[in-house]
């Protein structure tokens, strides 16, 4: 693929198809990078054993590095029970960059001592979630290929455009209502 390939105008489907990244975006007063969706199976590895999956990322992205995760707040903003949160996901041990996350959580949806454990704002919400016996469902939603911009570059500690594979996801609990939408972006494979 081209770097021409990907188009930098995104149309209303599109930013549906990022949200909340494209908020994220909006608030800050920048365009989204260029970015399209793609099939599952066109995916190349390692990205497709990281991405093409219904698990939670938490874990899989400590398996495959094969240390724990950690969550770095990048920013955030809560309207009623709708809470969005800007995060990198890094390695423990090393505050390595292995991905790059917006997510939308429906706080209303769990009990008081898991809200307060989302609102530290120290736990990738996929530990929460394994780490206090919640079910949920991991709806993958669609596949997404884009070029890094500077504000991922910064993020992800990467220099010039990467094309990146990333992930649209949605957590629902048992009865099928959203627990949670997010947009996963991983840096370019690097196992540890």
């Amino acid at each position: 693929m081209t770097q021409n390939a990907l188009q930098p105008g995104h149309s209303e489907t599109t930013r549906s198809l990022v949200h909340p990244l494209d908020a994220f975006y909006e608030r800050s007063g920048l365009a989204l990078p260029p970015l399209e969706r793609i099939e599952g199976e066109a995916m190349p590895e390692p990205y497709k054993s990281l991405l093409v999956h219904e698990r939670d990322m938490t874990s899989t992205l400590e398996n495959f590095h094969g240390r724990r995760v950690q969550l770095n707040l990048i920013s955030r903003h809560i309207t009623g029970p709708d809470y969005f949160r800007e995060v990198v996901l890094v390695l423990e041990d090393g505050g390595q960059p292995v991905e790059f996350g917006a997510i939308h959580i429906h706080l209303d949806r769990f009990t008081a001592e898991v809200r307060a454990l989302i609102l530290q704002e120290r736990l990738p919400l996929g530990r929460i979630l394994n780490d206090n016996n919640i079910t949920y469902i991991s709806q993958p939603k669609a596949y997404l290929r884009l070029a890094s911009d500077r504000t991922i570059d910064r993020l992800l500690t990467l220099r010039g455009v990467h094309i990146l594979f990333g992930r649209r996801n949605t957590l629902l609990d048992p009865e099928g209502r959203s627990l949670a939408e997010i947009v996963e972006i991983l840096p370019p494979a690097q196992p540890s």
